[in-house]
């Protein structure tokens, strides 16, 4: 009689740390685990009694195969356990530009460190989809485009620990409205409300106020209301595309926008070369900062962004019209442009009526930035959650009255 050989196993004891219970952490590695099938043993769970006391737990999974406990410990450390045994991250050369080595770690938005000479070293400007290069000696967070050939990057496996956004206990919860789901019952002031301590927090903290902003900013008649936020200093930068300076500035030029007069009056009949005839003007002047020194353009958004030096980056595409001159054509130049922005102290985004520009900067975006978007389309904010940006807080609602109801609610509270 043969006997039955015993199922090989293959085990990693992990570790997880902070207000795991409350920020979902521990529920989400179950899950993740239940769907690998990969068995599971808490082996120490710590709950802490206090609200600011941090938990812990210590689990062992178990696998019937190397490869799917490897797998398995990959997944579980998006959620922020690690290994007990602290290995060195390992690295690999680039094999030319452009390139990653195969097996390279694919980072999350989340903030991540990385073990380097027995420290934990936390990863710079951390950003979905990209690799993690030693640069100067210090973890950098690269796109595939911006590698060089023979710089050392990144290996997914040991040595990596993500951090996990958790969710705060204190008066303010920066993320107490994140993990819902998009639907227009949303109770709008609650939301409104946490958007302008979002703002306040970031200018207190000298952080800036970023703005993805679409040409139905324009359209809905909410332009004054933009401009009064841009003078009143709540907007530091603005990331749009073509459209929204040009149907901005044919109202200044010409009244109409689509050549649709905002008046109510009916439409011309040669309304329609009015973006055109705009888009020529500012490219006779050179720049739409010219067209504001030569007295072209009076008034409007892309007005007070040059006289109150705000910061503006007009990102283009396909079927621009012109575009303007101050438009960025390559789309490579504009992530650059957008990235090198969004490094540079942004502490909270708005995102407002545009699925494609939201979409590109909340793949730019760290997850520690609270981001707003507002769409009357509950399916651009579906796809922006479900692209990772999860800590955007969805809206749906008239982009208009949000930015009125926001303009309201800082102007109250200052």
């Amino acid at each position: 009689m043969v006997e039955e050989q015993p199922a090989r196993r293959f085990t990693q004891v992990v570790e997880l740390r902070g207000h795991i219970i409350d920020s979902l952490m521990l529920p989400r590695i179950m899950e993740e685990l239940m769907g690998l099938g990969v068995e599971y043993e808490i082996q120490q769970f710590d709950v802490g009694h206090r609200k600011n006391d941090p938990s812990y737990a210590r689990i062992e999974l178990i696998a019937p195969t190397a490869s799917l406990l490897t797998t398995a410990v990959r997944e579980v450390a998006a959620h922020g356990a690690t290994t007990l045994d602290l290995e060195e991250a390992r690295y690999a050369p680039a094999p030319r530009d452009g390139v990653f080595p195969e097996g390279f770690y694919s980072t999350t938005n989340l903030d991540t460190d990385v073990r380097i000479g027995g420290t934990w070293v936390r990863v710079r400007y951390p950003e979905m989809d990209c690799g993690v290069i030693l640069r100067n000696g210090a973890p950098d967070c690269v796109p595939l485009s911006d590698t060089l050939a023979g710089e050392s990057v990144l290996i997914a496996g040991a040595g990596i620990r993500v951090i996990p956004v958790e969710r705060s206990r204190g008066e303010t919860p920066i993320f107490g409205f994140m993990g819902s789901t998009v639907s227009s019952e949303k109770p709008k002031a609650s939301v409104v409300r946490q958007a302008a301590a979002w703002i306040r927090r970031a200018r207190a903290d000298g952080r800036k106020v970023l703005v993805v902003a679409g040409p139905a900013v324009v359209h809905t008649g909410a332009r004054e209301t933009f401009v009064e936020l841009i003078r009143a200093g709540v907007i530091d930068v603005i990331f749009a595309g073509n459209a929204l300076a040009v149907h901005d500035i044919e109202i200044s030029m010409f009244g109409t926008s689509l050549g649709v007069p905002l008046d109510g009056r009916p439409p011309l009949e040669s309304g329609h070369e009015h973006h055109v005839r705009a888009i020529n003007r500012v490219r006779a002047a050179g720049s739409i900062k010219e067209a504001v020194a030569s007295g072209i353009l009076t008034d409007g958004i892309m007005h007070a962004c040059v006289t109150q030096g705000i910061k503006f980056l007009l990102a283009g595409s396909i079927r621009d019209d012109g575009p303007l001159p101050d438009v960025i054509t390559d789309a490579i130049d504009a992530q650059r442009a957008m990235r090198q922005c969004i490094r540079n102290g942004v502490g909270v985004t708005l995102m407002l009526s545009t699925m494609l520009h939201s979409i590109a900067v909340g793949n730019l975006l760290p997850a520690s930035v609270p981001t707003v978007c507002v769409d009357i389309n509950p399916s651009v904010l579906t796809k922006l959650m479900d692209r990772g940006s999860f800590q955007t807080v969805g809206l749906v609602m008239d982009v208009g009255g949000f930015l009125q109801d926001l303009l309201a609610e800082l102007t109250r509270t200052e």
